[in-house]
């Protein structure tokens, strides 16, 4: 059994660990990475997985970017313990943060990732959108969370830094549909 708590300021060591422990720490050089760097997490869509034990077992971010100018979600990294792997955690923390996402009025998020693993979610292949390089186009993948959320929507991606000082109500997205 899992619980499933929001992550706050003062797990950001605790997660850091988890990631390196499972991506390693050369992570940072990837070019999603790119678009974190000054960036903050989407509150209350950073999710953590413990153990009955109170031990961290898993955790996945978002982070605010627009594609082409409209605003979305960059979903990642999620991580699960090497010693927790194969217990359907990884999907647990994704469908219940995309629950979240869809719920806080979000209209689509975008990964990097294997097709094969994260279609059963519903994500496919974006063409048109363009990740900082280098990052393979096949590895583009997104979710509309909204009916037509990726109508239209093509373009570079990048930070949104504007949503660091604003609520989610507050973003033009959101407020017209």
């Amino acid at each position: 059994m899992f619980d499933l708590t929001t992550e706050n300021p003062g797990d950001w060591w605790e997660v850091e660990a988890l990631y390196d422990l499972c991506f390693g720490p050369g992570r940072t050089a990837l070019s999603s990475y790119r678009l974190r760097e000054g960036n903050a997490p989407v509150p209350g869509l950073s999710i953590l997985a413990r153990d009955d034990g109170g031990i961290l077992a898993g955790a996945i971010r978002y982070w605010p970017i627009t594609i082409g100018g409209h605003l979305s979600l960059l979903l990642g990294p999620i991580a699960v313990h090497p010693t927790r792997q194969g217990e359907g955690l990884g999907a647990l923390l994704i469908t219940d943060s995309l629950g979240r996402a869809r719920s806080a009025g979000w209209q689509r998020v975008l990964l990097i990732g294997d097709a094969p693993y994260y279609e059963r979610f519903g994500f496919a292949c974006q063409v048109g959108v363009e990740m900082p390089p280098p990052t393979n186009p096949d590895r583009v993948l997104g979710l509309a969370l909204q009916e037509g959320a990726w109508q239209a929507v093509l373009g570079r991606v990048q930070v949104a830094p504007h949503m660091m000082s604003m609520s989610l109500s507050d973003t033009p997205e959101c407020q017209n549909g």
